[in-house]
């Protein structure tokens, strides 16, 4: 069983409005990934994790699009208040990106398709679809290719 099976299985649950199961399933996921995935995360169809999800961590209204990559040790999550005067507001990555590891995306921020995040950014400004990012904090240094897939099969 992986951290995404597993997410998809509490995600049904909490979708259902069924107590517990969800809590409990987040909680497995923790012990078992060492990873904060809530259920209450939207994650895309074909989307996964890499390494097992080691050390993700992802804020409860995280919107992941579909076919997307995620990296060991990403953190997703929402700027509050000192950055921003609402708070919760997330990033909404879209389809079929990739999230290098250790990559932070934090605030209410859109990251486009078809884009490469990469190893250790700290994404903080919307990023346009087909774009290649790096650094501290994320710059723009390319653009990926017309058939560019997160996920080659």
């Amino acid at each position: 069983m992986n951290a995404v099976k597993l997410y998809r299985i509490g995600n049904w649950f909490y979708q259902r409005n069924v107590p517990v199961i969800p809590t409990l399933i987040r909680n497995v996921i923790f012990i078992m990934f060492n990873s904060y995935i809530p259920v209450s995360a939207t994650i895309g169809k074909g989307s996964i994790f890499a390494y097992g999800a080691i050390g993700v961590v992802l804020h409860a209204n995280t919107r992941v699009g579909r076919g997307c990559v995620m990296g060991q040790g990403i953190t997703i999550g929402a700027a509050e208040g000192f950055v921003s005067s609402e708070i919760n507001r997330c990033p909404v990555i879209g389809d079929n990106c990739y999230i290098g590891a250790g990559a932070k995306i934090i605030g209410d921020i859109k990251i486009g398709n078809n884009c490469q995040i990469g190893a250790s950014a700290v994404v903080l400004k919307d990023i346009p679809d087909n774009s290649i990012v790096v650094g501290i904090p994320a710059r723009i240094v390319g653009q990926t290719t017309v058939d560019y897939k997160a996920i080659r099969r």
